[in-house]
């Protein structure tokens, strides 16, 4: 891979843990070993790809592929398990009401997404106008945003996202709701920022704004990248799937779906770790001691621990022991100080000079 990019993504996966019920999430919390009997699932299985300055990216895969886990994980709303994961730019993501609290007005939430991006008031004060004019919601942009329909939060959340400047744009199927005159400004808006030499990954299932906004297109397939390379291409091989795919019966269409998920449920992040071992071996001719060394830095030294150590389970049970410990000792009158100078305060307890319990002891 080159250096000459603006996103890069090196062996990402994404896991997740399938709870059952709370009592699940409490039991792993403190079990010191993994629970083989919760499930993981493996939203992303070792993605690895480039996107250049000023190139438009078009992502495109069946539900459930990790197409939006990908656009989350590069936006920086969620951390990857493992992997590298560059991005040399602010990047502002567009999805349906992503990013919105809900409880605050539409205008509150311009105000809100200009600071979260570093904006300064006036800064804010300076586009406010274009956002209100662009996402066309009329005095909604004062009502909660809890009360917007999918399509007002999508123009909205569009508006602000297009009008904050960033060097990154991310689009998860936004642009699939909406009324014609509103579809035609968010193209118009996105062929502006291509002008401009911005970046964009463009996330659709609409093969046809794909083929028309992007110069590359990757094909996500159940957590693996398929295939990357240009936009016809990709686009043609996925069209050949689609129609393939939809000529089987459903109960075939059924069977291919359950195996895709169940290899995502049995992914081995450690076998897959081994076999990008063996191919840096043959890629650069290390022993195998330093090429794993190499993997494994690469599949873990930018990632931030999302679940707690042995350790740190055992510092918080000894903390939570050491507070019932205080909290009884409060309870039953006991003074610390004087138990640790007097032994006998322990074993008698202490009584006014009125309780009446006090008075059957003398």
């Amino acid at each position: 891979m080159s250096e000459d990019y603006k996103i890069k993504l090196e062996n990402v996966t994404k896991e997740y843990d399938l709870y059952q019920s709370k009592n699940d999430k409490l039991k792993t919390f403190f079990s010191f070993k993994k629970r083989k009997e919760i499930p993981h699932f493996w939203s992303l299985k070792g993605i690895s790809l480039e996107v250049h300055p000023g190139e438009a990216l078009g992502v495109v895969g069946v539900n459930g592929s990790g197409k939006s886990t990908m656009s989350n994980i590069v936006s920086g709303i969620i951390p990857q398990t493992t992997g590298f994961v560059d991005v040399r730019g602010d990047t502002s993501i567009v999805a349906i009401s992503a990013g919105l609290k809900w409880s605050l007005t539409g205008l509150e939430n311009i105000r809100l997404k200009g600071l979260m991006q570093g904006l300064t008031f006036q800064e804010i004060a300076n586009v406010r106008d274009d956002i209100i004019d662009f996402a066309d919601i009329g005095d909604f942009i004062n009502q909660p945003v809890k009360d917007y329909s999918s399509g007002m939060r999508s123009r909205l959340g569009f508006a602000i996202a297009v009008h904050i400047n960033p060097d990154i744009l991310i689009i998860d199927e936004a642009l699939s709701v909406g009324d014609d005159t509103f579809y035609q400004k968010c193209l118009n808006k996105i062929q502006e920022f291509k002008k401009e030499g911005k970046t964009i990954v463009f996330v659709s299932h609409s093969l046809k704004q794909v083929e028309m906004l992007c110069d590359r297109a990757a094909w996500i397939h159940f957590g693996e990248l398929k295939m990357i390379g240009e936009t016809k291409e990709v686009v043609s091989a996925y069209r050949k799937f689609s129609s393939d795919f939809k000529k089987l019966t459903a109960a075939e269409r059924s069977k291919y779906q359950k195996d895709k998920k169940q290899l995502q449920l049995d992914f081995d992040i450690d076998e897959y770790e081994k076999s990008r071992i063996k191919e840096e071996q043959e890629k650069s001719g290390l022993g195998e001691h330093e090429a794993a060394r190499r993997i494994h830095k690469e599949f873990y030294s930018e990632v931030l621990p999302t679940k707690m150590t042995s350790l740190t389970k055992c510092v918080i049970v000894l903390a939570v022991l050491v507070m019932v410990f205080f909290a009884f000792v409060t309870i039953s009158g006991h003074s610390i100080t004087k138990s640790v100078t007097d032994p006998s305060v322990l074993i008698h307890p202490t009584y006014t000079k009125n309780d009446s319990t006090a008075q059957q002891f003398k």
